[in-house]
C-alpha cells in the first residue's frame, strides 16, 4: 500500500505518539503525512492495521 492511503486510516494523535517513541524530531506544523513519511513503514502499516 502507498503511504497516503495508509496514512487516511490512521489518526495524528497516533502517528505523532509513534514519532515520539522513536525520537524523531517533527519540526513546527507536522502534517499526518510529513510524519508518516519520517516514520518506518512497517510501524505505519502496524497502526494502519490497528485503527480498521
Amino acid at each position: 500500500m502507498e503511504v497516503e492511503e495508509l496514512v487516511k486510516k490512521v489518526k495524528l494523535v497516533d502517528l505523532k505518539k509513534a514519532a515520539k517513541e522513536r525520537n524523531i524530531k517533527l519540526g513546527r506544523c507536522p502534517t499526518k503525512l510529513s510524519i508518516a513519511k519520517k516514520l518506518p513503514k512497517e510501524v505505519l502499516e502496524e497502526l494502519a492495521s490497528k485503527s480498521d
